[in-house]
């Protein structure tokens, strides 16, 4: 198991301007951090990578859909090329930073709704575009991992048995999924059992409190929910995501309306030992 954290509370484009406090999360006991892909070329992400390997630190990434002309359930076929290769550019852009993979909610525009459930054709539009970015995530040595997200920010796949239903039926090696636990706090009626009938197509972990803040301090069921994972057999990331007012178009986005803890580093030095020491006692 290793354990990251995403730079998402304090930038959408990480570089070497913030190595002291990648350094000061590494020195913590961090494995790596979670890299955000929303702008940039492959280049610029290749020199971060070769920052982080003089560093000694491993990255993810972790991205999202933000135009409408990109949406992969689109009934314009224009619109899901685009998204196309939207994805594969990221898929570039991660195997030029080194990544492991990335995730995120890649599979509609992030915070577009139709006003009603997934159709079946939506579906179908969606399986189509994925297998065409699996074949490209799989050359370039990546796995997209879905995220189940809340019904406010997505109608496709809100819980991780519709999620997992949805990659088993995609049928392909690079296209899996992610379990986050604010997200699960939220939709599912059971989260650990929900994490543990899907286990087989997780591939990323986002450790998330349920107000998106310290893990540790809210009400997701730490000890069940790290004893459930490791039972499992799951021995990649677990990530911290959290989110905070720095950046305010992403505080827009992600509805912070509020500190949710007393500083930055709270968020990643009492998280580390949410993390570390519930997996040692799980």
């Amino acid at each position: 198991m290793k354990i990251g954290f995403c730079m998402l509370l304090w930038t959408t484009a990480v570089d070497d301007s913030h190595k002291r406090l990648i350094a000061d999360i590494q020195e913590v006991g961090y494995d790596g951090i979670e890299v955000p892909v929303f702008g940039g070329t492959p280049d610029e992400y290749a020199a971060l990578g070769k920052m982080l390997d003089e560093m000694g630190l491993g990255r993810t990434a972790i991205s999202v859909i933000g135009g409408l002309d990109q949406n992969p359930l689109s009934e314009d076929a224009a619109d899901r090329a685009r998204g196309v290769q939207y994805l594969k550019w990221l898929v570039d852009c991660a195997a030029a930073l080194g990544a492991e993979g990335i995730g995120g909610p890649l599979h509609q525009t992030l915070g577009h709704f139709s006003g009603a459930g997934p159709t079946e054709a939506e579906f179908e539009r969606a399986r189509d575009v994925h297998r065409a970015v699996g074949d490209h995530a799989a050359a370039n040595g990546q796995v997209i991992a879905l995220e189940a997200i809340n019904r406010f920010e997505s109608y496709f796949a809100n819980t991780m048995d519709d999620l997992c239903a949805y990659t088993r039926s995609v049928g392909h090696p690079a296209i899996k999924s992610m379990y986050d636990t604010f997200h699960a706090n939220l939709e599912e009626q059971d989260p650990i059992a929900a994490y543990t009938r899907n286990a087989d197509e997780v591939v990323h972990v986002h450790i998330s409190e349920n107000d998106r803040g310290v893990p540790g301090r809210g009400h997701v069921p730490w000890a069940e929910t790290f004893k459930a994972i490791k039972a499992s057999g799951y021995d990649g990331w677990l990530t911290i995501e959290a989110f905070g007012r720095g950046l305010p178009d992403l505080a827009a986005a992600t509805r912070v309306w509020r500190d949710f803890a007393e500083s930055p580093e709270a968020y990643y030095r009492d998280g580390y030992r949410c993390i570390r020491e519930g997996w040692d006692a799980a």
